[in-house]
């Protein structure tokens, strides 16, 4: 059974107006998440689900999902503030979504096979999707065996500012202890640095190995997510600005021995459009690639 990529899309309609503008990167107005899908695709893909919001769906499925018509099978699954409370009482002032683990939990009834979660709008690299294709779909993925592409800290970081990055500790055979989430990371002539809240500044050496949200999972996965959203609502529910990451139940997971994850060191570049000025270093990456032969020029012929 091939495994399925769930796409986590559901910020892209108020990032993007409604996506009446996306910012492309390609020749041919291609958008990250394009590229991300032609590199699931090749590397044995065989399932799409988009975590969206409903009061986009037309416009996502216009712009975006059509272009995979008849291509790869394609699923939706949408992540609204009122989805999976199981009798917790929306807070009437919430606005903010409640996060990653959150939007991943909604796309439980629509996954059955072990599964890879990615952000819409970064870059992960053709070498990320083919080592997570190939763990998903060999005997080492299972009910207590999961895994994350690692990236060194330096091929992640912005010239235009600081970003937050996910600091991972790992064991000798490379299985993750920990994840550390650290704000106000800033790139360095010879590495880089992060601020804590005081300003204080802490040295970082670039290789670093850190998560940009490429994870692997078995199915099993939501009974854990299930149970562990339930146990934030009740410890933050009622805060309007509390979110769900990701990192909140693997680390719970690990650091009780319920399960192990597996990191794939990757060199690839990762890039995303945090700053404004990014967007032109991620068109001359995709531009590179392009003239190296990493890509066509046009991705989908229709």
């Amino acid at each position: 059974m091939k495994p399925t990529l769930l796409i986590l899309a559901a910020g892209m309609g108020s990032r993007y107006g409604g996506l009446k503008q996306i910012d492309p990167v390609g020749p041919n107005g291609e958008i990250i998440i394009d590229y991300s899908i032609y590199d699931a695709i090749r590397a044995g893909f065989g399932k799409l689900v988009f975590v969206i919001r409903h009061y986009f769906e037309d416009a996502f499925r216009e712009k975006i999902g059509s272009k995979f018509d008849g291509l790869v099978e394609t699923a939706y699954a949408f992540q609204e503030l009122d989805a999976g409370l199981d009798g917790f009482t929306l807070p009437p002032d919430r606005q903010k979504p409640w996060g990653t683990a959150h939007a991943i939990g909604v796309g439980s009834e629509t996954i059955d096979e072990p599964f890879a979660v990615i952000n819409a709008d970064d870059y992960y690299g053709a070498d990320s999707f083919k080592m997570m294709a190939d763990f998903l779909s060999g005997p080492d993925v299972s009910l207590t065996d999961y895994a994350m592409v690692g990236f060194k800290l330096r091929n992640t970081l912005s010239e235009y500012g600081t970003v937050a990055r996910g600091i991972c500790h790992c064991d000798d055979n490379l299985f993750l202890r920990d994840v550390v989430e650290r704000t106000k990371v800033e790139k360095r002539l010879n590495g880089a640095c992060y601020f804590d809240a005081d300003g204080t500044e802490h040295a970082l050496t670039g290789d670093e190995v850190v998560s940009m949200n490429l994870w692997g999972f078995h199915p099993s996965f939501f009974v854990h997510l299930k149970a562990g959203f339930s146990r934030f609502l009740s410890e933050h529910g009622a805060e309007l600005k509390s979110e769900y990451f990701i990192t909140i139940p693997v680390s719970d997971l690990v650091e009780s021995g319920q399960v192990k994850v597996k990191v794939l060191p990757t060199h690839d570049t990762w890039f995303g459009v945090t700053y404004r000025q990014d967007k032109e270093i991620a068109q001359r990456c995709i531009g590179s690639l392009i003239e190296g032969g990493t890509y066509p020029n046009r991705l989908w012929e229709k």
